[in-house]
């Protein structure tokens, strides 16, 4: 049988630590908005850190699925950009220290990887685990980013679910938030609600919402102004698109109709609570099909 600490290599300097928060975001199940990965290069680049564990990517990784970048120059092979999934050790604003688990998402050995995190946890004495993503919803970005939490304890649970009990495609991040709870620790899950035709395209507000939801969950000083000042950005950049044009704005005006009637109803627990046709990206039109080309993929913002 596998050995938890078999996946895992970890410092010999790692100084005692108390109680620290341990934030994970895992590249490879959905992400939309890029949510996860704007938070996390983001308080990667604002803040202090180092990388105190390394889990054993050529064990958890399927390379002919997710094939690492190679440089050739010339005539030979000049680099290898190798997968790393890591545990970094971050200090906030306030010099509070806490983890960031981040990386591909495993392909294979879940239960490996999941026991091992559960080790490193108990061994590091991790007091909290907050996991953070974004999911594509049939929500208008003029309104308040929107937000599902899911934690191991009810009473870690702040915000009101927009779902009842639905059966999803599972991820690693799932089953560590479900094993960390069956073991007694306590975890939380941030889903983003993201506009779904905004979805393949960075978007900070979504960033935004979500830093300022862990720093509530945690006690933690994380700074958030360079991502508001992107948020801004895009959010103007989206309102010229959407400006003038008639089909658009019917669709958008459509979706906030829906958002408004589901959320001011006390009697309703969430968005698919009736069923209604939601809007899709296609009918967004034209001008929104070219703005959405324009962007290049999910990058951060400069």
């Amino acid at each position: 049988m596998l050995n938890p600490e078999d996946l895992y290599e970890l410092d010999t300097d790692v100084p005692e630590l108390a109680g620290p928060v341990l934030l994970h975001s895992l590249d490879g199940f959905v992400d939309a908005g890029s949510t996860g990965q704007l938070v996390r290069e983001h308080l990667l680049e604002a803040l202090e850190h180092r990388i105190v564990a390394r889990f054993d990517v050529d064990s958890l990784i399927d390379y002919r699925a997710r094939r690492p970048s190679m440089t050739f120059d010339r005539d030979h092979w000049a680099a290898y950009d190798a997968p790393e999934l890591v545990v970094r050790l971050v200090q906030d604003e306030a010099d509070t220290p806490f983890l960031m688990l981040s990386g591909p998402e495993p392909d294979r050995l879940w239960e490996g990887f999941t026991a091992s995190v559960l080790h490193l946890v108990k061994r590091l004495g991790v007091g909290l685990v907050v996991g953070v993503h974004g999911i594509p919803m049939g929500v208008p970005h003029t309104r308040p980013v929107g937000m599902t939490s899911h934690a191991t304890r009810p009473e870690l649970v702040t915000r009101n679910s927009w779902f009842d009990k639905v059966q999803v495609p599972g991820s690693a991040a799932g089953l560590l938030e479900l094993r960390l709870g069956e073991a007694g620790h306590d975890a939380i899950g941030l889903a983003v609600h993201v506009p779904h035709y905004l979805a393949q395209s960075a978007y900070p507000a979504a960033a935004v919402a979500a830093l300022e939801a862990i720093a509530a969950a945690t006690g933690l000083s994380l700074p958030a102004e360079r991502l508001r000042e992107a948020a801004a950005r895009t959010d103007a950049d989206i309102a010229e698109q959407v400006d003038g044009n008639d089909e658009v704005e019917k669709v958008v005006r459509a979706l906030e109709q829906q958002y408004d009637a589901f959320a001011g109803a006390a009697e309703r627990d969430n968005l698919l609570a009736e069923s209604q046709d939601m809007p899709t990206a296609e009918e967004l039109g034209a001008q929104f099909e070219r703005f959405l080309a324009e962007q290049d993929g999910p990058e951060p913002p400069a």
